[in-house]
């Protein structure tokens, strides 16, 4: 049965899944990527490309990313870019921006013609044709036709870009600009041929499994809904299953934050100055990448919730090695150099059930000590600064004013506000991903269904309060700023 209606993510989650398998069965080889692309793409008759031998190319990069590899083999990898086009897949896309429709009437004002300054657009026999050799892809003559015939199609990826760090080159393929990119994934959501992809550590993290290794997991909260019905004590036990020695909620950490975060936006407020919330580390990335100043000045110098519960667990057990569990790519990023060894996502996750066969729906398991929902919530849109007011609120502290921006672009405009000095609330909460985190790029669940799943699971615990979760996780002597 497919998990994804996109077939381009089914075939990921296949090659993650195939992977999983020969990982855990020690069996990745020099041939595992003929061997699974073979799997695959069986028979001679192509189903979704020019010819079965790029079908099989597909899968052999897809495979490569998911041993993490770059997609085909590159000279100084930059460990920290993470999004990495897949070029065999790339090339399904449109290539020609600016396009002559079937509306054109061959109209005697001529204005294309007389607007283009490259001499890129001639009248034919039938309507007017574009000599691409010419074009620049201005849209002089898209602005000027007066049918409204000539059309603009950009590329999903770079339309979807907050950052414009994806250009297409002259080779028609996509290009992600290293320097500018914020690895946010939004290229990869929104890419129809999946041509986009990140970099897998899936390979390592069984690897230290198999040796024995002690591991915890460290889960988002966003993990609540991804797996059907499974309740969130069910996927715990099904991460121990896998060999995991525990697994906690990165929510614990997000309600440490949330606490020692409301100082900060206290002092911030008494000093005239906004704040920046730290949670999304795409949101951080373009701020530290795109607007420096607004970093220094105005980004909370909290860590992110899974740092925060990184730094418990080293203190309670300093040579244990973490694992982050997400819907994140740009955590793939986040954790190098910090106290997380690996990342791995829903996705990954979920080939490594599937590959060990364990049903988290049968699973047995008992209820643990939970976090909060404040925390729980740093998962959804807007619920990161609805947490430090319930903080405030709950310390009996003057309230502040907070805004969210939603997805990237929001980010980008809420930023250049904050810049020039015209962002009015006290804090700024900004998700790269629209929605927040359970709309993540690699998650599994519709956010719908997946919101409603956690609604409905944390009921439970709606009374419980952000102190509470700190009275049985200490926080007290742990260094929680970046």
């Amino acid at each position: 049965m497919s998990l994804f209606e996109h077939e381009a993510r089914q075939f990921k989650f296949d090659v993650l899944r195939e992977v999983s398998k020969r990982a855990f069965n020690g069996k990745i080889n020099e041939d595992t990527c003929d061997e699974i692309a073979d799997l695959l793409i069986p028979g001679k008759k192509a189903d979704y490309r020019c010819c079965i031998y790029k079908e099989k190319e597909i899968i052999r990069q897809r495979t490569r990313m998911a041993l993490g590899k770059s997609p085909t083999p590159v000279e100084n990898d930059n460990k920290a870019q993470i999004v990495r086009v897949i070029e065999a897949a790339c090339d399904g896309c449109s290539i020609n921006k600016i396009q002559v429709t079937d509306n054109c009437r061959k109209c005697m004002a001529k204005a294309c013609v007389a607007s283009c300054k490259f001499d890129a657009i001639h009248i034919g026999n039938e309507r007017a044709y574009i000599d691409y050799d010419k074009c620049k892809e201005c849209g002089a003559c898209k602005n000027a036709c007066p049918f409204n015939a000539i059309v603009e199609t950009p590329r999903p990826c770079k339309l979807s870009c907050p950052v414009d760090a994806i250009t297409i080159g002259e080779n028609k393929l996509a290009y992600i600009d290293e320097e500018k990119c914020i690895n946010c994934g939004a290229c990869q959501a929104k890419c129809p041929f999946g041509a986009i992809e990140d970099i897998s550590w899936m390979v390592n993290v069984i690897e230290e499994l198999n040796k024995g290794t002690k591991m915890y997991a460290i889960f988002a909260p966003a993990i609540q809904g991804q797996f059907d019905n499974a309740t969130l004590p069910q996927i715990i036990e099904g991460i121990r299953q896998l060999g995991f020695a525990d697994a906690y909620e990165a929510a614990i950490g997000a309600d440490a934050v949330a606490w020692y975060e409301k100082e900060d936006a206290k002092k911030h407020k008494k000093e005239g100055q906004k704040i920046t919330t730290s949670c999304c580390p795409a949101f951080v990335n373009m701020a530290k990448i795109h607007f420096p100043t607004v970093y220094e000045s105005n980004v909370s110098h909290m860590v992110s919730p899974m740092i925060a519960t990184a730094r418990y667990l080293k203190k309670m057990d300093p040579d244990c090695k973490l694992v982050f569990i997400g819907p994140c790519v740009a955590k793939k990023q986040e954790v190098q150099g910090s106290e997380v060894d690996y990342c791995i996502t829903f996705e990954e996750l979920g080939a490594m059930f599937v590959s060990k066969h364990i049903a988290l729906e049968a699973v047995e398991a008992k209820e643990g000590i939970a976090a909060s929902a404040h925390g729980r919530n740093f998962s959804i849109g807007g619920g990161v600064a609805k947490a430090v007011a319930t903080a405030l609120q709950e310390n009996q502290d003057e309230p502040v004013t907070s805004e969210y921006a939603d997805g990237g672009f929001e980010c980008k405009k809420a930023l250049l506000m904050l810049k020039v000095g015209r962002f009015n609330a006290d804090v700024l909460e900004g998700m790269a991903c629209p929605g927040g985190c359970v709309c993540g790029p690699a998650t599994i669940e519709n956010p719908i269904k997946a919101k409603a799943r956690m609604t409905k699971e944390n009921a439970a615990i709606k009374d419980k309060t952000i102190a509470s979760t700190l009275e049985v996780f200490d926080f007290s002597d742990i260094d929680l700023h970046r």
